[in-house]
């Protein structure tokens, strides 16, 4: 390790810095987590980490966090080993709602110190654990209209026509037209209370600057034009379609940068990328084996199955680089729920920001 760059874990407004596991020679420091938040962090029982509140008690202090029932076990433990450590190393109490019982855990002790110490362990933990859940619901603005359903069909049908000789191209490549979409960013929503947060937030970000942004009218964008992923074109994973303001203005662009960014900052979305990459996956290697995957792993490539099979793009970008899909009016941000379906064929929507 690096100990000029240490690895950074981030807990909501606040960046810790993970250390080296050493042994603490003094007494008072007994149990603490590896993780030091900073210069004036925390240096002082009169001064705590503001990043959660500590009440006190009759019987000394205590600290409630509401948390997902799904990440329960990851503070419990395998048979409660977690749990029963860090309430001995910190001195306190945890007590955790019953599995699958949404409510909040509550940290007691009779040392501020000693609560602060294992309420910030346990932010460090979910945070951990909640980067490695599969996202449940994404960002995204609806592109199955029917023109460009009509158009995408047209596009697989010559494509199939052409280049079917071509490695690795076959039906199963390409997207669901009825779920055709452009991703801004995945969230890992757990409960119905993270649902209506992240609802609440779209509604936020229509009132402080989206309606400015669009001047309170749905966005004209084009979708014209074929792009591949990777580097090397005849090795495709992705191949997507390309969209555009038809003004030729950056709005599209700003609103969707602006809203990963406040996602970003609730705490709701892991921050990926600079800026979003504004696309329209119309082929996916992923799609191969899994016809319901979406979001996010177009953009990273990441995969559950160990093995992709790429196929070779050559021809289809030569004879389809310019390829109209045609225009379309964006009027809505949804907040798409993965694995589902609506009336339309599109995803389910928790949530909506109208344009």
């Amino acid at each position: 390790m690096d100990v000029l760059r240490p690895a950074l874990v981030r807990i909501g407004s606040r960046v810790y810095r993970k250390n080296l596991i050493q042994e603490q020679p003094f007494p008072q420091e007994e149990g603490e987590e590896d993780f030091c938040a900073g210069p004036g962090d925390c240096a002082d029982d009169d001064d705590p980490c503001n990043a959660f509140v500590v009440e006190e008690t009759e019987r000394g202090f205590q600290s409630r966090l509401e948390v997902p029932s799904p990440l329960y076990k990851y503070i419990i433990g395998k048979k409660g080993e977690t749990k029963k450590r860090l309430e001995t190393e910190t001195r306190t109490s945890i007590s955790i709602p019953k599995p699958g019982v949404e409510g909040e855990i509550v940290i007691t002790g009779q040392h501020r110190s000693g609560v602060i110490s294992a309420r910030t362990r346990i932010d460090v933990l979910l945070d951990s654990f909640r980067k490695k859940q599969p996202f449940t619901h994404f960002l995204s603005f609806a592109l199955n209209q029917p023109a460009i359903q009509e158009k995408f069909l047209q596009f697989k049908e010559e494509v199939l026509e052409k280049c079917s000789q071509d490695h690795g191209v076959s039906s199963s490549l390409f997207q669901n037209p009825a779920k055709l979409h452009l991703t801004l960013g995945t969230l890992v929503l757990l409960n119905e209370r993270e649902i209506r947060k992240a609802c609440d937030l779209l509604q936020q970000c229509k009132e402080d600057f989206v309606d400015q942004i669009t001047g309170g009218k749905p966005l004209t964008v084009e979708v014209a034009g074929v792009e591949y992923m990777n580097d090397d074109p005849a090795m495709t994973d992705v191949l997507y379609a390309k969209v555009r303001m038809k003004d030729g203005s950056d709005r599209l662009q700003v609103v969707a940068d602006q809203l990963v960014e406040r996602f970003v900052a609730s705490g709701l979305m892991l921050k990926e990328w600079d800026r979003v990459k504004l696309h329209a996956t119309v082929m996916n290697t992923l799609f191969r084996k899994d016809p319901t995957e979406e979001g996010n792993n177009a953009m990273t490539g990441k995969s559950s199955f160990k093995e992709r099979e790429s196929f070779n793009g050559r021809n289809i970008l030569k004879l389809f680089e310019n390829f109209y899909f045609g225009e379309v009016q964006l009027d809505s941000v949804r907040l798409s729920q993965r694995f589902s379906s609506d009336t339309s064929g599109y995803y389910a929507t928790s949530g909506q920001l109208s344009l």
